[in-house]
């Protein structure tokens, strides 16, 4: 990073979904592996929430996520999921439930017995986010849409953070973090940046370029997962559509 931080210019990422896609299409592989691990640590939870709001149980459907990608691996399934193919959120879902449908019994027994090492998958914290009643008001692939958004918000927040951090501007992220998104803030600014070496007036200016890199990581988190970056706009207008439902 360079000496004098500019938080509205968000740094490069290089590897996108698509192209960790392609590598794990490549089968058994240390490329494959590794691509996939990366894919199930950024996008399971999606995919387990929807088995459980389907009405699968808590071992049931923990088997069948991870089934689910071992299954992937073993037969090089995302050698179909192609560029041009659209959302990669959708493509997930459709080969999800592809598995659901015809191949979940193979796949079990080769997650318990195969050569794939999964990330480690947090059941629990999982768990706390369906809640008591995971069967959701609206249909488990409206669900989907709206937990696939918040792992995309997710993921650009922690950008966003490491951005600062990795520009020694820690305690900065820290105080205006809860602003990051459009709306009043939790606490007036004069107190969020009592601590901080900066007037009330720095402290706007600096909420405001971090919530335009906020902004841009979200568009480049999203951008990794379309084939077409034509389609960004629209994306970003159904995944936030989908945080509203």
């Amino acid at each position: 990073m360079p000496s004098t931080f500019d938080p509205s210019a968000p740094r490069q990422f290089l590897t996108t979904r698509w192209s960790m896609v392609a590598a794990a299409g490549k089968g058994q592989s240390s490329e494959a592996g590794e691509a996939m691990a990366d894919l199930c640590k950024a996008y399971w939870y999606p995919l387990y929430a929807f088995l459980r709001r389907s009405g699968k149980g808590q071992t049931e459907a923990q088997d069948l996520t991870q089934g689910f990608f071992a299954s992937l691996i073993e037969k090089q399934g995302l050698s179909a999921a192609e560029p041009d193919k659209g959302r990669f959120r959708s493509y997930l879902l459709g080969a999800l439930r592809h598995f659901l449908s015809n191949e979940h019994d193979r796949a079990a027994a080769l997650k318990r017995g195969g050569e794939f090492k999964f990330h480690s998958l947090d059941w629990k914290s999982a768990e706390g986010k369906l809640g008591p009643e995971p069967q959701a008001r609206t249909s488990p692939e409206s669900a989907f849409d709206r937990d696939w958004a918040l792992v995309l918000v997710d993921r650009a927040f922690e950008r966003t953070r490491d951005d600062f951090e990795r520009a020694g501007k820690a305690a900065l992220f820290a105080a205006l973090s809860t602003c990051l998104t459009e709306g009043d803030p939790p606490k007036p600014y004069s107190e969020l940046c009592a601590d901080l070496d900066l007037s009330e007036g720095s402290f706007r200016v600096a909420v405001h370029r971090a919530r335009r890199h906020f902004r841009e990581c979200l568009r480049r988190e999203i951008a990794e997962t379309l084939s077409d970056p034509g389609k960004l706009d629209e994306e970003l207008n159904s995944l936030f559509g989908a945080l509203e439902n």
